[in-house]
Parts: C-alpha cells; sequence; structure tokens
C-alpha cells in the first residue's frame, strides 16, 4: 500500500509539474503571416504611394511641402555614394561609431530615392537606390559590440522599405535582388529576431519592426509569426493602461517581475496613469522611437491583412495623447518624474495618428495639435523618414 501510494503521488506530483510548466511558460506563438504577402508592404503600400503621389502632383498640402522637403534633402541627391563596411562595429551610443551613422544614413538614402522613384517615374532614383544597396549586400557581414542589436534594429527597419518599393514597382530589374534578400536573412535577421527583453523597450521593438519587415521581403511567415508573438507581449510592457492594475506589465521572458524591479524598469516611476509609457521619465525622444515602432508594426500588419491595431489601439492612442500634451505645454505633474519631463518626442506621430484618427475615427486633439505642427516631418537619421509624405490623412 505504501509503495502504491508513493507512486501515485509521484504521478501527481509530475502532473502538477507539468500543469504549471503549462500555465507560467512562454505564451503560444501568435499566427498572423497571411498566407499570401503583399508587395509592396512594409510601412507604405501602393495605394498609399499613389494617394500621396496624386496630392503631390496636385500640389496640394502637406504633401507638396513634404515632397519638396525630401527631394530637396541630401538623402535624395544623385551624388550620393555608398559607404559600406564588411562589420558595423557600434558601441554604446555608438562609440565607437565604426559604419553605424553611414549604415544608417544609406538605408534612410535607398528608401528616400525608392521614394524619389515611386513619385517622379525617373528611373535615376530607382537606380540610385539599387546602388546604394548593393554596394552594402555585397560587402556586409556582421554588426558587432554592444549597440549591435540596436543598430541592426535601426538600418533593418529601413531596408525592406526601400527593396519593397523597387522590386515590386521598378520596371527596369534588379538583378541584385537575391544577394540583398540573402544579407536581409543572414545578417540582418538573427541579430533581431530573438528580441531584447531586459533592455529599454525602444530596443526590442525596433529589433521587432526590422525583422517584421525583413520577414515581409523574405516571405519567411515563421520568422514574422514569431516577431508579431513578440510585439504583442512586448506593447503591453511598454505603454501602461489603468486595466493593467497597480504595476505596468512585465516584459516577457525577463527577470524583472517583482515591484521593485518593475519601478526600477521604469525609470523609478511608482505612479502609473493610461499612456505611461516605461521610457517616459528616461527621455521623450526614445519613448517616441518606441511609439514608432509600435505604429510601423502595426500599419505593415495591416497591409499585410492581419490588423494588429484592434490589438493595440487603445495603448498607442494613450501614449500618444499622453505625451503630445505635454509637447503642447501641459504643466507637468509632481508625480510625474520627479516634476520634470525631457520633452523632445519629434515626428513620430504620423503614422499612428492617421491610422487611429482619420481610419478609426478616434478623437486625438493633442496627437492632432501636435502632429499638424510639426509637419513635414522629415528625418530622424535614424529610422523614421518622410511621413507627413506618405502617410498624412492617407485613407488607404
Amino acid at each position: 500500500m505504501t509503495r502504491t501510494r508513493t507512486a501515485l503521488l509521484s504521478v501527481l506530483s509530475l502532473l502538477a509539474g507539468l500543469l504549471s510548466l503549462q500555465l507560467t511558460g512562454p505564451p503560444p506563438q501568435a499566427t498572423a503571416a497571411p498566407t499570401t504577402f503583399t508587395h509592396p508592404g512594409v510601412l507604405v503600400s501602393r495605394g498609399q504611394l499613389d494617394y500621396a503621389r496624386s496630392k503631390v502632383q496636385a500640389g496640394q498640402q502637406p504633401w507638396k511641402a513634404a515632397y519638396d522637403a525630401m527631394m530637396s534633402s541630401s538623402y535624395a541627391s544623385q551624388s550620393r555614394t555608398a559607404k559600406p563596411r564588411a562589420v558595423v562595429e557600434c558601441g554604446s551610443s555608438s562609440n565607437p561609431n565604426n559604419g553605424c551613422t553611414d549604415e544608417r544614413q544609406d538605408a534612410i538614402a535607398a528608401y528616400t530615392q525608392a521614394l524619389a522613384w515611386y513619385f517622379t517615374r525617373d528611373s535615376r532614383y530607382a537606380k540610385k537606390s539599387i546602388e546604394i544597396m548593393d554596394a552594402w549586400s555585397s560587402t556586409i557581414t556582421d554588426h558587432t559590440n554592444s549597440n549591435a542589436p540596436l543598430q541592426t534594429g535601426w538600418a533593418g527597419s529601413t531596408w525592406p522599405r526601400a527593396a519593397e518599393i523597387i522590386k515590386y514597382t521598378y520596371d527596369g530589374g534588379w538583378p541584385g535582388a537575391g544577394r540583398f534578400a540573402t544579407m536581409l536573412r543572414t545578417v540582418y535577421l538573427p541579430e533581431v529576431i530573438n528580441g531584447a527583453a531586459t533592455k529599454n523597450g525602444n530596443w526590442e521593438l525596433v529589433m521587432t519592426e526590422a525583422a517584421i519587415g525583413i520577414s515581409v521581403f523574405i516571405e519567411d511567415r515563421t520568422s514574422y509569426d514569431k516577431a508579431v508573438s513578440t510585439y504583442l507581449a512586448r506593447v503591453p510592457a511598454y505603454i501602461y493602461l489603468t486595466s493593467d492594475g497597480d504595476l505596468p506589465e512585465p516584459p516577457a521572458g525577463s527577470s524583472i517581475d517583482t515591484n521593485a524591479e518593475i519601478i526600477k524598469y521604469w525609470q523609478g516611476q511608482s505612479t502609473f496613469t493610461d499612456g505611461l509609457a516605461q521610457e517616459t521619465c528616461r527621455d521623450f525622444g526614445h519613448t517616441g522611437w518606441g511609439i514608432a515602432s509600435i505604429a510601423d508594426i502595426a500599419e505593415t500588419s495591416r497591409i499585410q491583412g492581419q490588423d494588429l491595431y484592434p490589438r493595440i489601439q487603445d495603448r498607442l492612442r494613450h501614449a500618444l495623447g499622453f505625451h503630445t500634451s505635454y509637447e503642447n505645454g501641459t504643466a507637468v505633474p509632481s508625480w510625474l518624474c520627479g516634476g520634470s519631463v525631457n520633452k523632445g518626442l519629434d515626428q513620430v506621430t504620423e503614422v499612428g495618428f492617421n491610422a487611429l484618427h482619420n481610419r478609426l475615427g478616434i478623437s486625438m486633439s493633442n496627437t492632432q495639435k501636435y502632429t499638424e505642427a510639426h509637419r513635414p516631418s522629415g528625418t530622424d537619421n535614424y529610422f523614421n523618414a518622410w511621413t507627413t509624405l506618405t502617410h498624412a490623412d492617407n485613407p488607404n
């Protein structure tokens, strides 16, 4: 009897352990990738490009001013020469900076030239975009040092936008498209696909934006699904809603789980309200990057037919409204970041504002005031570029 009872207890203990593992293990991976990918389909669709192009051709604002600003920038110059490196080495705050700025800016230039091609139909711009992308795909092999994942996220978010437009709208051909896809698959995707759970959230969000954009271009459904799962877990750990409870959600896959650890991770902020972000009390600049990637990823998902906006729209609208209210002049209360915030949200609101306000009809007075006052948006020289041109009041 004793032996039977002991065996039964062992079985029950094993079952309890398995049940505990099932309940506390990682969340199931989302199935989000479309059966057939839509191209061009990273951040901007053909319909959005056609709409913006028609507005520019008609001389309408704010698109015409946005277009003029883009075309007069150094990124649209036909004399631009790419500066590829085999190994891009980026330390903390890009120090050392061995190819970091060059890579980011060449990626933005490739995207700018691709947009210029689409708007003008002048093949010189398509050829320049191809020249830049080919230069990097024939050279780069690795990113190194402590900022490698972040750097890869910044550049990796931008490259696919350019590649999608060129590959799927330029009829002059791109013989190097396969090599470029290989570069994204072997040099960029492995660096960003596993996220960065313990870093400040803007890291994992831009890395995930890169992973999703790359997955669309190379048509990798498995990586797309994994990136969406990371995204859906990170957004609640980056933007707080009162429905979360007394404390924000901890980042999935991290050891940050006690009250003290969560508060420390949120820059020492211990009072929480709708729209507060994990980096708000660090500065609005890094927070803006996180918000931008949240919107960019949702925008790509919508183009791909698996719309993530319904899953994140409340957090995104509150985050935009919360931060733009202080940018617009609202007095900072004593409970928020010790009564002082480091503003500088930058031009990161256009994509999210258009999606939530213009498409979904959500009233966003603070975000609208801020967005319209900062038109036309240019580029931050990292990964945000020309969103007034592509997304302002765009119904597509």
